[in-house]
């Protein structure tokens, strides 16, 4: 007969369990990978192979001069040439001895001699070598994720493998909680992680098995943390590792626990969507940005449209929207798919605050890059 869990009477306080987790957690060591492969990875520290552009080029279309050759000319003083300039075409390389480009209509060739009817400066309509990279610059701050923009940055700085961190993350998916897994599978790809995913049967024995350290910095459970005859995840941690806490003072998400398998942390979300959300932002995810030495996440400080009420003694998740200048409450403790599908921020109230009057500065964590 299988002995159902229970949650402990004291439920532990959502920073305790977060810190304990956190413990000795240090950032994986950086592997280099070509740029296609690195989208959502945490850069590592990685400087141009070369400057970009290489040579000055042209910035638009027009006439490649000097423009010290062109001083004082203009429609009522033209300057005669003896031949046409060098035309060159937006992005080409700057003929030798030229430092600008004129404008097409800048040249009269009507007559027997070209003329031209403007002055320029130095550097008019020319991009020059290196001001995109220079070379041995770092591509990109450390500890920042690699969106397209910074991998274009890379690719025109020559480097064919970058160095970033990727931490490894299992995630091991208890009973019936695809849609969860899949959310939480989906999340973490965005963070970095390289994932790899297995399901087993509800069982102590069978979760057990599939918790297994080897080849990962992080290991996630979905499902099986309630108090049912059938919920066994965290007794499986307790028979294969060390269970930290189990009831994290959350809401969502208070069924949730952490612990260990030897050096590597666990987390163990609840099977239901919105609470393993919630308890992946307050917990999981910290500590994946831990392994990837990642910067702090992008928040943004807003007023409140109305009063936050918060009971004491537990942390809840507040999901927000922007409104004309203010966060707009979608959703407090209790959240449905469509509030966490059209939410931008996440409020985490501390547990020792009875919540927000309404117009309270607060910095809520962003939901989209």
């Amino acid at each position: 007969m299988v002995t159902a869990q229970r949650l402990p009477a004291s439920l532990t306080p959502l920073d305790a369990a977060l810190a304990a987790v956190l413990r000795d957690v240090a950032p994986v060591a950086p592997i280099e990978l070509p740029p296609a492969d690195t989208l959502h990875c945490v850069a590592a520290e990685m400087r141009a192979a070369r400057a970009y552009p290489p040579h000055d080029i042209a910035v638009n279309d027009g006439w490649a001069m000097r423009a010290n050759d062109l001083v004082g000319a203009s429609s009522y003083a033209p300057l005669a040439l003896t031949e046409l300039p060098a035309w060159v075409a937006a992005g080409a390389a700057m003929p030798d001895g030229t430092d600008c480009v004129v404008d097409a209509d800048a040249v009269d060739s009507s007559g027997p001699l070209p003329q031209v009817l403007a002055e320029a400066i130095p550097g008019q309509g020319v991009r020059r070598a290196g001001s995109d990279v220079a070379a041995g610059r770092a591509v990109m701050p450390a500890g920042e994720p690699l969106l397209p923009r910074g991998l274009l940055l890379a690719r025109a700085a020559g480097l064919e493998l970058l160095r970033v961190r990727r931490p490894r993350l299992r995630i091991v998916n208890n009973g019936n909680g695809e849609l969860t897994a899949q959310l939480i599978a989906d999340t973490a790809r965005l963070a970095g992680a390289e994932i790899v995913c297995t399901t087993a049967t509800p069982d102590v024995v069978a979760i057990a098995s599939a918790l297994d350290p080897e080849g990962c910095d992080l290991i996630v459970t979905i499902g099986g943390t309630g108090v049912g005859h059938a919920d066994a995840a965290v007794n499986a941690l307790a028979k294969r590792g060390t269970l930290i806490a189990h009831g994290i003072a959350l809401q969502p998400g208070r069924t949730a626990a952490v612990g260990r398998i030897d050096p590597i942390p666990v987390v163990a979300l609840p099977g239901a969507p919105d609470q393993a959300f919630a308890a992946w932002w307050a917990i999981a995810l910290p500590v994946l940005d831990r392994l990837s030495g990642r910067r702090p996440r992008k928040s943004l400080t807003l007023p409140l449209e109305r009063k936050v009420a918060s009971g004491v003694g537990v942390a809840e998740v507040v999901l927000l929207t922007r409104r004309q200048g203010h966060w707009n409450v979608l959703a407090i403790g209790d959240l449905s798919l469509d509030a966490i599908a059209r939410a931008e921020a996440l409020l985490i109230v501390p547990g020792a605050a009875e919540g927000f009057a309404a117009g309270t500065t607060v910095d809520a964590y962003m939901l989209r890059e």
